[in-house]
């Protein structure tokens, strides 16, 4: 691989050597302190501080595109290094970038003008799938054009969102946030499918790796990203039955393939179970979609937070638990209390999902504390090693 002179690379401080660590920092503490602060402003504690566009506006907006966004753009500009032999963001360029994320962050936060704050953070996901783009381009890897496509796909949406904050467009604002959530599943599904069984296989020293079915791929690729595009068209924001099948197919889909990973062994290792957790979960989410669409729900809104809290998050905690050691030089085994911040969290997406109808204040504050714990955890174990050097010695 053709990375940075060694020398260059070790000069470079820790945080700024590889895109993972300022943005997996960064976006694990936004994320610990964005769902208290939205939970006591639904609370009416915060009735005389209002971010851009209100709260709502802001809680829908930030834990996709600002928590979601970071964990993303941290994976894939450190993935690309190893998939086409480059050197990875680093330095000042990664030290702008990230600048560039918490600025948006800060901006919505504190009411930043529209005029503003919509370039300032419509320019972060521009950025970050100009920078994907171009080290795929010059490598010609062609099998990781898609993760481009759907990026300029997430920046639209954004883009979407964004229009319907300076027009003052409820209905547009919706749009955009449901469709990027919709894209970010069509990523899970084609990062998870290639990663989450070659992790089975590696953590439970089995000879080989499931071997996905393309169809069933391509299928899930295509049926999660027409669910974006049936969002962003506006068609998907009522309950449509004739929509239903197609969440049940997808679901289904998912489930046949989280079916053919699954090994008994995954429940000794919690970096593995914690995957397929993940995955559980958007097939739970699309299911009650599909039953929502079917007029057997009578709220989307669990379902919702199965896809944001129980597949979107679930997966990214468990991504930031493994990624953040390998990528450190350290052995792939947790550290003290992190298993338990990973059952916390799922028990956290269990009120979320299925407390919060029946009891919503005990549904969102028992979600809200199994959240903040998790969090909380990784944070007391991962920070240090997100801000020192690896322990092997190498640079990243």
């Amino acid at each position: 691989m053709h990375v940075l002179d060694r020398r260059t690379a070790l000069s470079i401080p820790p945080i700024w050597r590889l895109a993972f660590r300022p943005f997996f920092l960064c976006a694990s503490l936004y994320a610990l302190v964005a769902i208290p602060l939205w939970v006591m402003a639904w609370s009416g504690l915060l009735a005389d501080w209002q971010p851009s566009g209100g709260w709502l506006a802001w809680h829908r907006h930030e834990m996709l595109f600002g928590f979601a966004s970071a964990i993303v753009a941290g994976f894939l500009l450190t993935a690309v290094q190893t998939w086409t032999g480059q050197p990875g963001l680093s330095g000042t360029r990664l030290m702008m970038l990230a600048g560039l994320w918490l600025a948006a962050r800060l901006g919505w936060l504190f009411g930043l003008a529209p005029l503003l704050l919509i370039p300032l953070d419509f320019s972060f996901l521009l950025a970050v799938t100009a920078l994907m783009g171009r080290m795929l381009w010059v490598a010609r890897q062609k099998r990781n054009y898609p993760i481009v496509l759907v990026l300029s796909l997430l920046a639209a949406a954004n883009a979407l969102l964004l229009a319907g904050l300076a027009l003052g467009d409820d209905e547009l604002q919706r749009r955009g946030v449901l469709a990027g959530l919709w894209l970010v599943a069509t990523l899970m599904g084609l990062i998870g499918g290639r990663v989450i069984p070659f992790f089975t296989q590696r953590g439970l020293g089995r000879l080989n790796a499931v071997k996905p079915w393309a169809w069933l791929e391509i299928a899930l690729l295509l049926g999660t990203g027409l669910i974006a595009a049936l969002y962003a068209s506006g068609v998907a924001l009522q309950a449509q039955p004739l929509l239903a099948p197609l969440f049940l197919v997808v679901a289904g889909g998912h489930l046949l393939r989280l079916a053919r990973w699954y090994d008994p062994g995954i429940w000794r290792v919690p970096l593995l179970w914690s995957l397929h957790l993940a995955m559980l979960w958007l097939v739970v989410a699309t299911l009650g979609l599909a039953l929502w669409h079917a007029g057997l729900l009578a709220s989307f809104s669990p379902a919702l937070h199965g896809l944001t809290m129980g597949a979107m998050s679930g997966l990214i905690v468990a991504m930031l638990a493994r990624v953040t050691l390998g990528h450190t030089g350290r052995p792939l085994q947790l550290p003290a209390g992190m298993a338990w911040a990973l059952v916390l969290f799922n028990l956290g997406c269990v009120a979320r999902v299925f407390v919060y109808p029946l009891w919503p204040l005990a549904g969102l504050w028992l979600a809200t504390i199994g959240w903040s714990l998790a969090l909380a955890i990784y944070a007391w174990r991962y920070v240090p090693m997100l801000i020192t050097a690896r322990v092997d010695g190498h640079p990243g």
